[in-house]
């Protein structure tokens, strides 16, 4: 009778075994998500504020989305690549050319993001990480006086670490919660006639707190 008894206990954990496999999060395969946060561009460490203002940056609210791809190599290591592309509401509010960190009045644009990650499982539905890659920003320049944008922008390229957490919320869906520093350190004026500047050094510095929630295929 006992051995009746083990046989058919070993038998349904081996059927429920798999059903069980099935159902838990992983952080493995495609991933598409959507991300909200704070945004905060500055001057960086080598940009003197000369006339006793702190006035030498703008803050808005992030908004885009990315895509990515993770595996999962064993004993909670995760590797990962990835993608952003977002928007901002940044923007001066001071209506000249002076101080704003070296650009002018101008209005955060676009950011393209391309990146990888590592990450460690820390419980069955948790993973810590870091990341880290390239970033290419646009500046938009305000007209003068006015809210009205030019077609004139400033280029920026630079780069971008930073750390976050990632909870599995179901099979298939999760939400991360993530702090990123860029730093922008080449760049160039695409002008409203088509044209490019040549090249010149900036130093420009970039703080993110942002929320992002996505899905696993």
């Amino acid at each position: 009778m006992r051995k009746l008894i083990a046989v058919s206990l070993l038998a349904t954990t081996a059927v429920a075994a798999p059903a069980i496999a099935q159902t838990d999060p992983t952080f493995t395969g495609p991933r598409i998500e959507g991300t909200l946060g704070y945004d905060h561009t500055g001057a960086g460490s080598s940009v003197s504020n000369n006339n006793g203002r702190d006035d030498q940056k703008i803050d808005g609210l992030l908004f885009g989305g990315g895509i990515g791809y993770d595996i999962a190599t064993g004993g909670g290591l995760v590797l990962g690549a990835e993608a952003e592309l977002t928007g901002s509401t940044a923007k001066s509010d001071r209506y000249d050319y002076t101080s704003d960190f070296g650009f002018g009045r101008v209005k955060q644009g676009r950011d393209i993001y391309v990146g990888g990650r590592v990450g460690y499982v820390v419980a069955p539905t948790t993973m810590l990480y870091v990341k880290g890659g390239y970033t290419n920003s646009k500046l938009k320049v305000l007209a003068g006086d006015t809210n009205q944008t030019t077609d004139n922008k400033f280029n920026l390229d630079g780069w971008r670490i930073g750390a976050g957490a990632e909870h599995a919320m179901g099979p298939n869906t999760y939400a991360k919660l993530e702090y990123r520093y860029s730093n922008y350190e080449r760049s160039n004026i695409d002008y409203a006639t088509g044209g490019t500047s040549g090249r010149f050094d900036v130093d420009t510095d970039r703080h993110q707190v942002v929320a992002s929630y996505g899905f696993r295929f």
